[in-house]
């Protein structure tokens, strides 16, 4: 397919689902009350406008909290990129800190540390910007009412 060496493997599987995250929005789909598709389709409602009205609102935290793990998975996958990608331009941080260990000789072990600290960044903003989603996404899954 001429992916090997493209970002296009990391990225394009990612579009079809993991089974945690099926598992997670479909839990949490199964916490909303059934009287509320009933309203809906008793006002006139097609089943795409109840769940474009209705459900996909209610799960927001569900797909926020799905995204936060994705993403945070993805930024720390280190097997993937061993296998598809060849040009160090293109390395994910994980993949750069274990190459930038020397284990037959001295490491900078002060910029390693740095760069592991920078590493860190993008994935604590996320965490700190969206921690309110979260916390409800993980907080209401397993909740049945």
């Amino acid at each position: 397919m001429g992916w090997v060496g493209s970002y296009l493997p990391l990225i394009v599987p990612q579009f079809f689902g993991q089974g945690f995250f099926i598992f997670l929005n479909i839990q949490f789909i199964k916490g909303i009350p059934y009287d509320l598709d009933e309203a809906a389709r008793m006002d006139g409602c097609s089943i795409y406008s109840i769940f474009v009205r209705i459900i996909l609102p209610l799960i927001k935290p569900s797909l926020v909290t799905s995204a936060i793990f994705s993403f945070m998975w993805r930024w720390d996958d280190f097997l993937s990129a061993l296998l598809y990608l060849s040009d160090p331009l293109k390395y994910p941080v994980s993949y750069a800190l274990k190459m930038f260990s020397d284990p037959t000789a001295g490491s900078d072990w002060g910029a390693m540390f740095a760069m592991a600290t920078l590493s860190l960044v993008p994935i604590f903003l996320i965490f700190l910007t969206m921690q309110k989603y979260l916390v409800e996404g993980i907080a209401s899954t397993g909740i049945k009412g």
